[in-house]
């Protein structure tokens, strides 16, 4: 049987484990902290504008497991807010057990607190990852999902410093490349000036912290916008989102706050003092990260080069998926490049052509434009994602978005695609 190895267990990597271990693999996911999903921990958000498309055409390509659990530990369905439409809000609070209890249930092999540090080669494969207590675990074919996250390094080169966010750096280590280690240089993400990396695109707020009317506001609906003080209004912030897709006016002059269990502030980091002016937030407190009022994670300093079947460049046997893969925001990007790479791991090691998604469908044209675009000077400064920005406004002109299940249904069996991820190869 193939062995495949997850290096990375966030929503791409537990996506590409479930996909592989159903095209018949022996799956071992690896993962540095205490718990899947990384920063699905404090996101949240789902189906908003292109996401929906491409939700719903990864599960007409059999890739639907995540998809149902998101939807089924949502706190709101059909929530608006600036520049959004239809999204649904997840409750971070339950959605990892559920994760985790569906990868045991398919009896993945998921070892937490394992830290890849290094690879052990041979020509031009991986033979085996290298962890950190100087043990090695061999495989057959490898998919490196580790993000694009730190180390605390990073966050102190091209941010604010450790601010102490979700992935725990300093308890559980620091990320490592694998492609890098293999002897792959990494591509690195620009921001409007040049400077590498990008801020993380949002703040949670202890929701209890937040006044009576707020809290049920949010609980009802799901959605607070509330006016930023005129003289407190920073339009040159939006710069330094990752998240682009929220780089709107309208989130620079008021404060849009999502219920995810959390209160999700939308915005890369907020001074305490000055968060504490508007009304109803006199108390508020940061949840993740912990140091929110001064920063945030650092995001996009870590990317392989790739074909559009998620193999990396110059290494046999190693695929990504992820924001390993490319300058993607969020989880439905994380989930669909993760389940492309997991499939593909199993036609890799039987020798069969790999998958590669066809661009009339939303998740093989945006796979292949970000892997245009980052060659590119002016390509590096963006970020692509369903959901908005540059990316969303080609899906428009291109005729792919559209929340008609039957007519996505219809475009997937179109393509003889359906169902394609439940195939078992081995």
């Amino acid at each position: 049987m193939t062995r495949v190895i997850v290096i990375g267990g966030g929503w791409s990597g537990c996506a590409a484990a479930i996909a592989a271990t159903k095209a018949g693999a022996e799956v071992i996911l690896l993962e540095k902290t205490d718990m899947l999903l990384g920063l699905g921990n404090v996101g949240g958000i789902m189906r908003n504008n292109g996401r929906y498309t491409a939700a719903e055409e990864n599960i007409y390509l059999g890739g639907g497991e995540l998809f149902q659990i998101t939807d089924a530990v949502s706190r709101h369905t059909n929530v608006n807010f600036p520049g959004h439409k239809h999204a649904s809000l997840y409750d971070v609070t339950k959605v990892e057990p559920r994760v985790r209890r569906l990868l045991n249930e398919l009896e993945i092999d998921v070892r937490l607190m394992v830290r890849a540090v290094d690879v052990e080669k041979e020509e031009n494969s991986i033979k085996g990852i290298i962890l950190s207590d100087n043990k090695k675990i061999e495989g057959d074919v490898f998919i490196e999902t580790t993000g694009s996250t730190g180390p605390m390094g990073n966050c102190l080169k091209y941010g604010n410093g450790c601010s102490m966010c979700i992935l725990r750096c300093p308890s559980f280590g620091p990320r490592i490349s694998i492609s890098k280690r293999a002897g792959i240089e990494d591509i690195l993400g620009q921001r409007g000036d040049e400077s590498y990396g990008a801020f993380s695109g949002s703040c949670k707020l202890n929701k209890d912290s937040l006044s009576k009317e707020i809290q049920n506001k949010l609980n009802e609906k799901g959605v607070v916008v509330l006016p930023v003080p005129k003289e407190d209004v920073k339009l040159d912030k939006l710069d330094l989102k990752v998240c682009q897709q929220y780089a709107l006016k309208e989130f620079a002059e008021n404060v849009v706050i999502l219920d995810t269990g959390h209160a999700k502030l939308m915005t890369p980091f907020y001074p305490l003092e000055k968060l504490r002016k508007i009304k109803g937030l006199e108390n508020a407190r940061y949840e993740d990260p912990y140091s929110g009022g001064k920063g945030n994670s650092v995001r996009y300093l870590s990317i392989a080069p790739r074909n559009n079947n998620m193999k990396v460049l110059g290494i046999d046997n190693l695929l990504c998926a992820g924001e390993k893969s490319g300058l993607f925001v969020g989880h439905t990007e994380a989930i669909v490049t993760g389940t492309l790479a997991g499939h593909n791991s199993v036609r890799l090691s039987l020798g069969m052509p790999l998958l590669e998604l066809p661009r009339n469908i939303a998740i093989g044209d945006l796979i292949a434009y970000a892997n245009e675009r980052i060659k590119t000077k002016e390509g590096l400064k963006k970020r692509y994602t369903f959901a908005g920005s540059e990316y969303f406004e080609r899906m428009k002109k291109q005729g792919l978005y559209t929340i008609d299940k039957e007519k996505i249904q219809k475009r997937i069996d179109r393509m003889n695609l359906l169902n394609i991820y439940n195939e078992k190869l081995l």
